[in-house]
């Protein structure tokens, strides 16, 4: 990557959000927070982190901010689709996230944001029953139709580029079928209504064709087929996913590296969560829970590699529930069990009780995921950039490579990323 092709931060940036949920208006209604003061981003590495540079006189920890030309705050304009036709105020009170209170202090711009009508196939989310949806005679014609509000949403915002990062509901399981595995299968599909195609493909097959970099914030296959990847390439486009590391996962992949850093074995973990917001009734469906467990199930097999150390890790039981509770609204509560053993195969136990808040663990991903792929597509970066697989619980890698899943070495390789932007040695 030369210098000269690393394009500065001017003008506003448009954040798209397919899913104008609690997610969505969490982060929305917190960026407004801070860039006014209000609020303190908390959790989010691009405005509260720090990146290690050499300089003449030694290493120097300079803010991550100033470190690599990010879009700023200030800069960002928001947007999105949603099958229900509710404001972001509307949208937030709703999800009972964010205090009144808070929601008060930038409430005449959170009304501004208004979703636009969502790319919606039933058969792909069968708890939601949406009223706010486009029509169209094909999904290639629907395919237009997002591409055709993405040149609006510019257009009308007055911003020089955008980004999108998926915050929509969890999709049915699919894996990747003939239809995806080339960029002239997958517009035959499209033209053809391929039942293969669902509603998050559509949407990133619309961004990619504007140039509009994305990332998935779900377990569903929406980027992460051959034929998105050549799109990506040939569009110039960055892409990333999938899945948000937020809550139970996010101490997996922190305890994990833990235990194997000081050689202990593990017998078991079994993980359960309770969550009663959309998500969580979406999850409650067998197919679109199929698409989470599979997404948390592979983080535990790549940090331990059981193969390196059989007598550790060789017979683990690893269980993982999610159950539907609608008291606890946004407040997920996990639990984790795990069967460990030291000296002599002796036994322990480890207990962890994390009661999270899913959409303020998730906010500041969508925010970093943002500003990081609109500096990944000034830099002249394209196609799958699994260095911002720390952000994810299934983290997408490039063909016959595993994806890294520990938190710390994920981190590493972040920071590794940003100094060669930074023009800086790893």
């Amino acid at each position: 990557m030369s210098q000269s092709r690393l394009v500065p931060p001017s003008g506003r940036l448009g954040v798209l959000l397919p899913g104008m949920g609690a997610v969505a208006t969490t982060t929305i209604a917190g960026v407004m927070l801070a860039r006014r003061g209000l609020g303190l981003p908390v959790g989010s590495l691009t405005q509260m982190g720090t990146l290690p540079l050499r300089r003449a006189n030694g290493a120097e920890e300079v803010p991550l901010k100033e470190a690599v030309p990010l879009a700023g705050l200030h800069q960002l304009a928001f947007g999105g689709w949603d099958l229900f036709p509710d404001d972001a105020l509307a949208s937030a009170t709703n999800a009972e996230v964010l205090s009144e209170k808070h929601l008060g202090l930038v409430a005449e711009e959170l009304r501004a944001v208004k979703p636009m009508p969502a790319v919606f196939y039933p058969e792909f989310v069968r708890r939601l029953h949406g009223t706010h949806v486009k029509s169209a005679p094909s999904k290639a014609h629907m395919v237009e139709q997002v591409r055709e509000d993405v040149r609006r949403f510019l257009r009308d915002e007055g911003c020089d580029r955008a980004v999108a990062v998926w915050c929509g509901s969890t999709e049915v399981y699919r894996e990747a079928s003939a239809v995806h595995q080339t960029i002239e299968r997958f517009e035959d599909g499209l033209r053809h209504d391929s039942p293969e195609i669902s509603n998050s493909q559509i949407y990133a097959w619309a961004l990619l064709q504007e140039g509009v970099p994305m990332a998935n914030g779900s377990p569903a296959l929406t980027l992460d087929f051959p034929a998105m990847y050549e799109l990506a390439r040939e569009r110039g486009v960055p892409i990333a996913g999938k899945d948000f590391k937020t809550g139970q996962t996010l101490m997996k992949t922190i305890v994990a590296p833990g235990l194997k850093t000081r050689m202990l074995g593990l017998r078991g973990w079994y993980s359960t969560n309770i969550l009663g917001n959309r998500d969580g009734e979406v999850l409650d469906d067998p197919d679109s829970f199929r698409s989470k467990e599979v997404s948390k199930l592979g983080v535990l097999e790549s940090i331990l590699h059981a193969g390196e150390h059989p007598a550790l890790y060789g017979n683990v039981a690893h269980k993982v529930r999610i159950d539907y509770y609608p008291p606890r609204g946004d407040q997920k509560e996990g639990w984790d069990n795990i069967d460990l053993f030291g000296w002599l195969n002796y036994p322990m136990q480890m207990k962890i009780n994390f009661l999270c808040r899913d959409s303020i663990l998730a906010a500041p991903i969508v925010l970093d995921l943002a500003l990081l792929l609109d500096l990944a597509k000034r830099a002249g970066m394209s196609g799958m950039q699994d260095w911002l697989g720390f952000y994810f619980k299934a983290p997408m890698s490039p063909a016959g490579t595993l994806p890294v899943h520990d938190l710390f070495a994920q981190h590493s390789r972040l920071h590794d990323a940003l100094r060669r932007i930074a023009r800086e040695e790893a």
